[in-house]
């Protein structure tokens, strides 16, 4: 039987990893200028993100501007374009497939549980793969900040931080990870596949076993 309380619980936490997704992918904090010596001006501050970059003064303006080229990116970029917005629309079909299937609802009728349950579990698997979708850009932009930042031959005014975006990004996958598993887990069938017991089927049923043994007497007496 299915548990609700799973369900639910897996459902929250899809929709919470979705909101901390859509404000992930939005934000420009995804790099920040490093300070790295003294060639960095430290009243500005440069926020880089996927869609824009924004330049912060300590005076409290703040200048952002969306990218003029979206083929001008580097390809890292731009797939990680890709992955965000598909993991985004995965999280959406996952949101309307988990709310189908969920016990408490009554989209589907009462009496279809199993047509419900396998929705609910389709549902799991769209917030485990919109997870792993989501973590991979984020991961992968955080290795190639790493990566400069250590690397002799990067200019020190083109290395970059770690910046708060990554770390809510990885919360996101996440949230959409484990909400995945709790949803697909509450979304088991209701009952059991019926098994039959031949060794005990003559044994739980009467009316088989006085039909059996009134079949070998008369095999008897011919």
């Amino acid at each position: 039987m299915a548990s609700t309380g799973l369900q639910l619980l897996g459902l929250v936490l899809g929709m919470l990893g979705w909101v901390c997704g859509v404000l992930v992918c939005a934000a420009p904090l995804w790099r920040v200028s490093a300070f790295v010596g003294g060639e960095l001006v430290i009243a500005q501050v440069l926020w880089e993100g996927l869609w824009m970059n924004c330049l912060s003064q300590t005076t409290g303006h703040i200048q952002c501007k969306t990218y003029d080229s979206t083929l001008a990116l580097p390809k890292s970029a731009q797939a990680a374009r890709g992955l965000t917005v598909l993991s985004l629309l995965l999280c959406l079909v996952a949101l309307m497939f988990g709310v189908t299937g969920a016990k408490c609802t009554h989209c589907m009728g009462d009496g279809n549980q199993v047509s419900k349950s396998r929705v609910g579990r389709i549902a799991g698997v769209l917030f485990l793969v919109a997870g792993l979708a989501y973590m991979l850009p984020i991961s992968w932009t955080a290795y190639a900040i790493i990566r400069d930042f250590y690397d002799p031959k990067v200019a020190a005014p083109l290395k970059r931080e770690l910046g708060p975006a990554l770390y809510i990004g990885w919360g996101a996958s996440v949230l959409l990870l484990v909400g995945g598993s709790l949803l697909h887990v509450g979304s088991a069938p209701p009952g059991g596949r019926s098994v039959p017991i031949f060794g005990k089927a003559g044994k739980d049923n009467p009316h088989t076993s006085a039909a059996g043994e009134g079949k070998q007497q008369e095999k008897a007496f011919v």
